[in-house]
C-alpha cells in the first residue's frame, strides 16, 4: 500500500509537474467539470492532499452543483485504519480535512468531510467521504471544480496521470492490463489496473492519487499500491493471480483500483446503494 513512509521522501522517481490549464467555471447544473488533463501530464485540478495520503475532489456524470462534494481516497487512507478483509464501512460519521490545490499545486485551501459514504479494501480499495459544501460552494469560495468519474473501466493502452496531491508530483504512463486479482497480505482486489512502466514508478504518499484519462480528463481509478521488494503476495509486495490459480510476482509494478463500479450502486439521488441489482462494490 502506498502510504507515505519518510524513506521515500527523495524518491520521486520519473515524476513530473506542468501547470498552466485553466480551471472550469461554475454552472447551476450540472455540477462544473475541469479542463481535461492533456497529454503528456496536466495540472493539479481537483485534486487533495490528505495527511499521510493524496485524493480528489470528484463528482459522478449526473452530479449537480447543489449536491454535497465528494472526496475520493483509498480505503487504506481511511482515517480509522485499514479495514480488514471483507470489511464495509458505510454511512459513518467523519470530521477530516483536506487540503484541495490550484492548478499549480500551490493550495487553495481546506474543505472537511460528515460522513464516510463507503470504505473497504475488498474488491477494491476506496474511501469515499462527503464534504460540508456543495460542489457550488467550493467552486465560489475555493475556485475549485471536481473531477468526473468515468463510468467505464479503463483499456489496456490508455494514456494515464496519476496525480499525487500530497507529493505535489504528476506520473505519466498508460495502462497496461487489467489483472484478475491482486492479492497483498490478507486482502484481494479484482480487476486492478496495472500501469506500464517506466513513467509510474509511484511512491508511498501517492496512496489515494486520482488515475485520470489523458485523453478524458475523468477519474478511471485510483492509485494504491505496487510491489517494492519482490516478495510474494505480502505487505508492500502484491502479487497478480489469474483465473486459473496461477501466481504471479512482477517487482516494481505498480497498480490502482476501479472505481467505475460507484455507478453500479448509484441511486437516483447519487447515494451508494449496496442493495442495488447489479452493484459491483463489496458488502
Amino acid at each position: 500500500m502506498k502510504l507515505f513512509r519518510p524513506l521515500f521522501a527523495v524518491a520521486a522517481a520519473t515524476a513530473i509537474t506542468l501547470t498552466g490549464l485553466s480551471a472550469a467555471q461554475a454552472a447551476p447544473a450540472p455540477a462544473p467539470a475541469p479542463t481535461a488533463v492533456r497529454a503528456p501530464g496536466g495540472d493539479f485540478t481537483g485534486i487533495a492532499a490528505l495527511s499521510n495520503c493524496s485524493g480528489s475532489l470528484v463528482r459522478f456524470a449526473s452530479s449537480v452543483s447543489t449536491d454535497p462534494a465528494l472526496i475520493l481516497t483509498n480505503g487504506h487512507c481511511y482515517e480509522g485504519g485499514m479495514p480488514g478483509a471483507g470489511v464495509v464501512i458505510k454511512d459513518r460519521a467523519s470530521s477530516r480535512s483536506f487540503t484541495l490545490l490550484r492548478p499549480s499545486g500551490s493550495n487553495a485551501g481546506t474543505v472537511r468531510a460528515n460522513r464516510v459514504l463507503y470504505a473497504t479494501m475488498t474488491k477494491t480499495d476506496v474511501t469515499l467521504y462527503r464534504l460540508t459544501e456543495t460542489y457550488a460552494a467550493i467552486q465560489s469560495r475555493l475556485g475549485v471544480p471536481a473531477l468526473t468519474l468515468s463510468q467505464s473501466a479503463p483499456a489496456a493502452g490508455a494514456g494515464m496521470a496519476v496525480v499525487s496531491g500530497y507529493w505535489k508530483r504528476i506520473y505519466t504512463c498508460s495502462v497496461q492490463a487489467t489483472i484478475f486479482k491482486l492479492r497483498e497480505a490478507s486482502w484481494t482486489m479484482e480487476s486492478s489496473i496495472k500501469y506500464r512502466q517506466p513513467g509510474c514508478e509511484t511512491i508511498g504518499g501517492t496512496s489515494g492519487s486520482p488515475i485520470v484519462s489523458t485523453s478524458t480528463g475523468q477519474v478511471i481509478g485510483v492509485n494504491n499500491t505496487g510491489n517494492e521488494d519482490g516478495e510474494r503476495c505480502t505487505m508492500n509486495n502484491p502479487c497478480e493471480v489469474d483465473a486459473a490459480g496461477n501466481i504471479t510476482v512482477d517487482q516494481g509494478a505498480a497498480y490502482g483500483q476501479q472505481t467505475w463500479w460507484f455507478y453500479t450502486c448509484l441511486s437516483a439521488t447519487r447515494t451508494i446503494d449496496l442493495t442495488k441489482a447489479g452493484c459491483l462494490l463489496a458488502k
